[in-house]
């Protein structure tokens, strides 16, 4: 891994976690699309891998299936991990001093706002 790799990784793994905490995303909404746009992987790559990140206990069965048809990035994962762990943890402290109307509206715009990148990528 290079260190613009590992940047990348580690900006998607705090950036999940900090939407995690902040209105309870951060998995498909944040870093599958990252990973797609910022690390060029595969659809199949980024969901495997996205899905290793968030392995224990929900999605096991479904990371044993992206395992088995060769598409996770384990290292990759675990960095995101790493990341996802800080970020959620503050941001988590952050919005629960937040109003309901506000949290609705931030979780709106992360929302329009990758679904807008997603529909517009070429």
């Amino acid at each position: 891994m290079t260190a613009s790799t590992i940047v990348a990784l580690a900006i998607i793994g705090l950036l999940a976690g900090v939407l995690s905490g902040l209105v309870g995303v951060g998995g498909g909404i944040i870093m599958v699309p990252l990973l797609i746009l910022m690390l060029g992987f595969t659809q199949h790559q980024a969901q495997g891998t996205s899905l290793t990140v968030l392995v224990v206990p929900v999605t096991a069965l479904a990371v044993f299936n992206y395992y088995k048809a060769g598409h996770i990035n384990w290292k990759y994962a675990l960095v995101i991990a790493a990341f996802f762990v800080v970020g959620s943890y503050f941001s988590s402290k952050f919005a629960v001093n937040l109003d309901q109307k506000t949290l609705k509206k931030i979780f709106s715009i992360v929302l329009i706002v990758i679904a807008g990148k997603m529909l517009l990528e070429k």
